[in-house]
């Protein structure tokens, strides 16, 4: 395992301590609105902190941008992009579907993600170059090779409600032409599902970076294929995300559209 990627595990796994102590502690969870549908908790910060603390312990020079605390400059090579709790009002409600997400950017390419399901212990991997894995076990993208057979992940706009029409013409058109349409509240587990076969395909709108970066380096090291809405690089910056298996990536676009 590389280095950096070594690191991200540790830290992962630290946050997902935490995590796992405050969902069996149950009640108590301080809860804040940070805008529309939007939460955060005690736990969110700990994780975080947890998790750059690791960070910067074995590389203080590298530039941060984490989703409670922001962005922290550093070094221009190297860029951690850490979702602490994904699916916080998931982990509110004790509805089991939640992740860590740690990708790190080296000159603007992702190069290592990973992604930690602390309830199920599944820690998924992925660096550049050398695959995508659960548990340590190499995974890749479904065999699905047609949109009609498909079971397709996505996400509601929930944070930006502008966006309800668009989607809801989405929805509407992939619940015609797939297998069938799941939203489980956690965008980065969604994507890690694509990579290991239990998603054909997953699209969301109004997403930030650390929602995708993990999970789209391992959809792409699993042999899948991401973009956004129209299949072109940049949407860690479009807030916009479409992932599929190979064979159905262009129907599943084509329906999007």
């Amino acid at each position: 395992m590389h280095p950096m990627l070594n690191i991200a595990v540790r830290a992962a796994r630290r946050a997902g301590s935490i995590i796992n102590r405050a969902a069996l502690d149950g009640g108590g969870l301080e809860v804040r609105s940070k805008r529309m549908n939007d939460f955060v908790t005690k736990v969110d910060h700990a994780s975080e902190e947890a998790i750059i603390e690791t960070v910067r312990k074995a590389y203080p020079d590298h530039a941060v941008l984490a989703e409670e605390s922001g962005n922290t400059a550093g070094s221009a090579e190297y860029q951690w992009i850490i979702d602490p709790l994904d699916g916080t009002t998931n982990f509110i409600h004790g509805f089991p579907q939640y992740c860590v997400s740690i990708a790190i950017r080296h000159r603007d390419a992702l190069s290592h993600g990973v992604i930690y399901d602390p309830l199920k212990n599944e820690l998924f991997t992925a660096s550049k170059g050398r695959g995508a894995f659960l548990n340590d076990r190499r995974v890749r993208v479904s065999k699905c090779v047609r949109l009609g057979d498909a079971l397709v992940g996505t996400g509601f706009p929930f944070k930006e409600i502008d966006n309800i029409e668009r989607y809801s013409g989405q929805l509407r058109q992939l619940m015609q032409k797939s297998a069938g349409v799941r939203r489980a509240g956690a965008a980065a587990l969604d994507l890690a599902y694509v990579a290991c076969g239990r998603l054909d395909a997953f699209w969301e709108i109004g997403l930030s970076p650390w929602d995708m970066a993990a999970g789209a380096l391992m959809i792409t090291e699993a042999g899948g294929l991401v973009g956004d809405l129209r299949g072109d690089a940049g949407f860690l910056d479009k807030g916009e995300i479409a992932a599929a298996t190979p064979k159905i990536f262009a129907s599943f676009l084509e329906t999007l559209r």
